[in-house]
C-alpha cells in the first residue's frame, strides 16, 4: 500500500524468514558460523535457543542457503509428531522409501542406518535439523538421541540440529534426558539487538528494500527499540505499522508520535486481549467464594438446628414437684402474713391493767 510512497521495491519489515533481509548481529554471526562450523564435524547435537521473534528461524533459512556440497539436511518444520511419524518424516526428507504402512520404529531405523552407511561411503554428510524443537516430547527426544548411535568404528553417520526457545533448554535438563544433553557438541543463544543494532537492523532492511534515505528519525529509531525490547519481530511489526501510518497521514519521515501511536495499536490490543480473557476466571472465581459463603452458612444453620434439638426437656415429675413446692412456699407466706396482723390485738389483750 504504502511502497510506492516511499520509493519501496518490497515490503521491508515482512514477517517472513526472508534470508535476504537476514542482518547479521554480532551473534546472529556467531550462532550462524556455528552452523555452518558444526555441519562439517563429527555427528551429536547441536542447539540453537533464542526468545520468540530473535530470528533463529532465519539463521536456519540462510544456513540452508550457504551449505557445503556434500551436506544434505533432512528439515522438520513440525515437531508435534510421535517418534515412528519423525522417523519416516526423515526418511521422506533424506529420500529414502519405506511401505506406505511402515509404522515400526526398528524398520524404519534399519532403512536409515542403510541410507547413512551409504552416504558415508561417498563422503556425503547427513544433518537432520528439527525447528521448534522445545515442542518435542521427551519419548520422541530420546529417540532422537538413540538416532546418534548410528555411527561406524570411526564416524558418527548423523549430524542432528535443535533449534528453539528457551524451554527446550529447560526441557534437556531433566534427568530423563541427561544422556541427550550430555551429546551436546556446540550450544548458542540469541539475544535481543542493542539500540545502536536496531539503527543498523532498520538501515539494513530499509536498503534492501530499495531506500537508502533515513525514514525514521532518531528519536523514532530510540522509541522502536523502547517499545520492541530489541525483539526484531517486534520491530517488524513497528516498523510496519509506523509507515503505514506515515502514509495516512501524508508523511514522508516518522518521528517519535507515530511510533508511539503504533505501538499503542500493536500493543494495547494485546493488552485488551490478556485483560478480556482473565474475566472467566475471575467469574468462576466470584461463583466458588459465593458457593463456600452458602455452603458455610447452611452448616451453621443446621448446627444450631442439631444444638436446640440435643437439649433435654425437663421431666414431667420434676416439673410437678416444682409447682407443689412453690404453691407450698405461697401457703406459708400467707399463714405468716395473717399472724403478723393478728399479734398486736392479742398482745394488748393479755396486758394487764394498772390502777
Amino acid at each position: 500500500m504504502y511502497y510506492d510512497y516511499f520509493g519501496l521495491d518490497t515490503s521491508p519489515f515482512s514477517l517472513t524468514p526472508d534470508p535476504r533481509f537476514l542482518y547479521l548481529s554480532d551473534e546472529h554471526r556467531e550462532a550462524l558460523a556455528h552452523l555452518m562450523f558444526s555441519s562439517g564435524e563429527g555427528g551429536g547435537f547441536v542447539l540453537l535457543t533464542g526468545e520468540v521473534g530473535t530470528g533463529k528461524t532465519t539463521i536456519c533459512r540462510a544456513f540452508l542457503d550457504q551449505l557445503p556440497q556434500q551436506v544434505e539436511v533432512a528439515l522438520i518444520l513440525n515437531p508435534k509428531l510421535s517418534a515412528a511419524e519423525l522417523l519416516c518424516a526423515i526418511c521422506d526428507e533424506f529420500g529414502i522409501e519405506f511401505p506406505p504402512d511402515t509404522g515400526s520404529a526398528p524398520v524404519l531405523i534399519n532403512l536409515l542406518n542403510r541410507y547413512l552407511l551409504q552416504a558415508h561411503a561417498e563422503h556425503r554428510r547427513p544433518v537432520v535439523l528439527i525447528d521448534e524443537a522445545q515442542n518435542l516430547s521427551s519419548a520422541v527426544l530420546e529417540q532422537v538421541r538413540l538416532l546418534t548411535n548410528l555411527e561406524t568404528h570411526t564416524h558418527k553417520l548423523l549430524q542432528i540440529f535443535l533449534i528453539g526457545q528457551p524451554e527446550l533448554r529447560q526441557k534437556l535438563n531433566r534427568p530423563e534426558l541427561r544422556q541427550l544433553a550430555q551429546r551436546i557438541t556446540a550450544h548458542y543463544h540469541l539475544g535481543a539487538l542493542t539500540k545502536s543494532e536496531c539503527q543498523a537492523y532498520l538501515k539494513h532492511r530499509l536498503a534492501v528494500a530499495g531506500v537508502t534515505r533515513p525514514l525514521f528519525t532518531p528519536a523514532a529509531i530510540r522509541r522502536i527499540h523502547h517499545h520492541s525490547n530489541g525483539i526484531p519481530r517486534l520491530i517488524n511489526l513497528l516498523c510496519d505499522r509506523a509507515l503505514l501510518g506515515a502514509y495516512a497521514t501524508e508523511q514522508h519521515r516518522i518521528g517519535r508520535r507515530i511510533v508511539d501511536r503504533a505501538s499503542r495499536e500493536i500493543f494495547a490490543t494485546a493488552s485488551q486481549y490478556k485483560a478480556d480473557s482473565r474475566w472467566p476466571v475471575v467469574a468462576v472465581s466470584l461463583l466458588l467464594l459465593a458457593a463456600l459463603v452458602l455452603l458455610a452458612y447452611r452448616w451453621q444453620q443446621s448446627a444450631q438446628r442439631q444444638t436446640a434439638t440435643a437439649t433435654p426437656a425437663a421431666p414431667a415429675s420434676e416439673y410437678r414437684t416444682g409447682r407443689a413446692a412453690a404453691a407450698m412456699w405461697e401457703l406459708a407466706a400467707r399463714e405468716r402474713e395473717s399472724n403478723d396482723t393478728s399479734t398486736p390485738h392479742a398482745t394488748a389483750r393479755r396486758r394487764p391493767m394498772t390502777a
